[in-house]
């Protein structure tokens, strides 16, 4: 079977797994409809895409907790959601694309799928502060993640309960990088994977690097979220990484998994995946 088939089989299976009440929640479900509507939106210059961010966020209006945190040399996009308490759940993408292609792979999916789980949960009571984060130059070396956690002392660590990190969605069903993973989380996602009745791997990506390895330096436990297949080396960092070479049905699968990891964690003790 062709995976796009494949993704689409999932998909219906998937759908009608869901029990009704969650349907009803006062959680927005977007729809796969919408999450490939914003994919078109890749701009393929890379100093358009901090504005284009900003864009579809204020896209239903402006939104008050919207800042630009500007490092030396990086300027990363911050949004907050407030919960009942300080303890905090950072959700990141980085927005910066290598120089060849169009970046959409990478990491346009991630930037949407942020976009989308903040839309999902707004307006939601929580009892923890969603901090969502688009990363700058993660391609030069993780340097927006790592100013921000720089910034971070000792002290305020202890708040930090997870970071959950979206890089390059599109290809496959969603996977953990385990060499960019704290264990508790990866197993987290596999078991709501398997509860949701979800296509789930675990893909190790030697020698490459995303955001959350800047959080695990911080002791902050992180995982690094993809949906990447086997023809990715001829896909990312090159001038092929266009928006017709993703599956949209790939990131939906992923924003779902994803989001259900957050209403999770926003429910558990802080220190229950540290």
């Amino acid at each position: 079977m062709r995976l796009t088939l494949f993704l689409a089989v999932a998909l219906l299976f998937f759908i009608a797994a869901i029990p009704t009440g969650a349907q009803n929640s006062s959680v927005k479900i977007s729809s796969p409809e919408q999450i490939k509507e914003d994919l078109n939106t890749v701009p393929c210059e890379d100093k358009q895409r901090l504005a284009a961010v900003q864009a579809l966020i204020e896209r239903d209006g402006p939104s008050p907790e919207l800042t630009v945190d500007k490092y030396k040399d990086v300027e990363n996009l911050v949004w907050t959601r407030k919960g009942e308490s300080s303890e905090k759940i950072v959700i990141g993408a980085h927005y910066d694309k290598v120089a060849d292609g169009c970046g959409a792979l990478d990491n346009w999916t991630g930037v949407v799928t942020l976009l989308h789980l903040y839309r999902s949960l707004k307006d939601v009571p929580l009892k923890k502060t969603l901090v969502f984060v688009a990363f700058g130059k993660e391609e030069k070396g993780l340097i927006g993640s790592r100013a921000m956690t720089n910034a971070i002392n000792k002290e305020q660590a202890v708040e930090y309960c997870a970071m959950l990190n979206i890089d390059s969605l599109g290809l496959g069903p969603p996977q953990v990088a385990d060499n960019m993973s704290s264990k508790k989380l990866a197993d987290l996602a596999a078991d709501l994977a398997k509860e949701m009745q979800m296509p789930f791997g675990h893909a190790s990506i030697p020698g490459a690097s995303s955001d959350s390895v800047s959080f695990i330096a911080k002791k902050i436990p992180a995982v690094t979220i993809h949906g990447l297949s086997n023809e990715w080396p001829m896909i990312l960092h090159s001038r092929n990484d266009q928006a017709a070479k993703i599956n949209p049905v790939s990131v939906y699968l992923g924003y779902r998994l994803v989001l259900s990891m957050l209403v999770h964690l926003d429910q558990s003790p802080c220190a229950a995946y540290k």
